[in-house]
């Protein structure tokens, strides 16, 4: 009888091969999954300058020393017995601080922006879509179509900074200081008797500029940040069936223990992807993977239905960081929606019971 049964289911899957694209010459007891060949990208880094190189303008003030000179105040003269010369005065002028300039400095001036890059490029994949409601076949694969859905690219803004107007340095001139002093002179010099009268000196001080004012130059380097973007290398889209273990088109346990409200992967977690999931994929290549996360019913449907999205998003979140392509990759999360038991809300259950609730599986799915 169970030969007549794998017969009948043979000859039914052969017949309708060609109309549903299934595989030809399936062997009874067997499973096929649909392999689409992905698409392959590669990660490129781009440099964005987020702030432009500019100048930086130090300004050093002039120099100035001050200096004592010996000047005489009085000339030499002659003196008269009978009719004693006649003095008068004179006033000398001197520079007493020489001309020099100051420096004043108007900083660089800065405009925000921003920078939009593609960090993802748009891509199409084929999803198979649900079972016509009036389809008369038993068969769950029967009256179903495929469509060719397409993604939007991905983008992103990176925030920069123009340079607007440089820093530039203004000079502007000090005047000359002058200073005087007097001395008196012979207006009209003895005419009988003469006696030489000595010269007088005296001291005077000066401010001299000993080195004027200067900009000092400095650059300060441009800012870079480094984007990483996702490339696309090779094109996919040929498909094929393959032949996988039947165990693995159902659910299969991926015995994850989750800290309690956390979708945090711990090393124990990730050790265990690696041994249970990764030989699967790298015996199955082309293959797509769903990961199912569901919760037990303690708790709101609503923070329970959260919590298992982002406990299946960090597995596969994983996977694509070793290097699964991430269109070959499937998260759902089902909160308390598939209790395995009893235990809903209201009924009173053992630990163990609400445990086999909180689980996390897997299993291979049609591209």
């Amino acid at each position: 009888m169970k030969k007549t049964i794998l017969f009948g289911i043979s000859f039914l899957v052969a017949s309708v091969a060609f109309s549903q694209d299934l595989p030809t010459n399936p062997e009874p007891g067997k499973c096929y999954v649909r392999c689409t060949t992905p698409d392959v990208y590669v990660n490129e880094t781009v440099q964005i300058q987020t702030k432009p190189a500019y100048k930086r303008l130090r300004t050093v003030p002039a120099q100035y020393e001050t200096r004592t000179e010996r000047v005489m105040v009085k000339a030499p003269g002659k003196k008269l017995r009978v009719i004693p010369e006649k003095w008068g005065t004179e006033t000398i002028t001197y520079v007493k601080k020489q001309a020099g300039s100051t420096l004043s400095v108007s900083p660089a001036s800065f405009s925000s922006d921003s920078e939009t890059i593609e960090i993802k490029p748009a891509y199409a994949q084929w999803e198979l879509g649900a079972p016509a409601p009036d389809c008369a076949s038993s068969n769950p694969d029967d009256c179903r179509y495929w469509c060719y859905k397409g993604y939007p690219a991905e983008f992103t803004t990176v925030s920069v900074t123009r340079l607007a107007n440089d820093a530039t340095a203004n000079r502007s001139s000090t005047q000359e200081q002058m200073g005087t002093y007097t001395k008196r002179v012979v207006s009209e010099p003895a005419r009988v008797v003469e006696e030489e009268i000595p010269a007088e000196y005296a001291n005077i001080t000066k401010t001299v500029m000993v080195k004027d004012a200067e900009v000092i130059e400095e650059t300060v380097p441009a800012e870079y940040k480094t984007v990483t973007k996702e490339v696309l290398k090779t094109k996919g889209g040929l498909t094929t069936w393959r032949e996988v273990e039947c165990a693995l088109v159902e659910y299969q346990a991926l015995p994850i223990n989750w800290n309690l409200g956390s979708a945090t992967l711990t090393a124990q977690a990730k050790n265990l992807i690696d041994t249970r999931l990764m030989p699967v994929l790298a015996q199955n290549p082309g293959v797509k993977l769903e990961i199912a996360s569901h919760t037990d019913s303690r708790g709101s449907s609503t923070s329970n239905q959260d919590l298992s999205e982002r406990r299946a998003q960090a597995v596969v979140r994983y996977l694509q960081s070793k290097g699964i392509n991430p269109s070959l990759l499937v998260a759902n999360g089902y909160g308390e929606n598939r209790l395995k038991n009893r235990c809903s809300d209201g009924v009173s259950c053992t630990e163990r019971e609400h445990r086999a609730n909180r689980r996390t599986e897997f299993r291979l799915i049609n591209n």
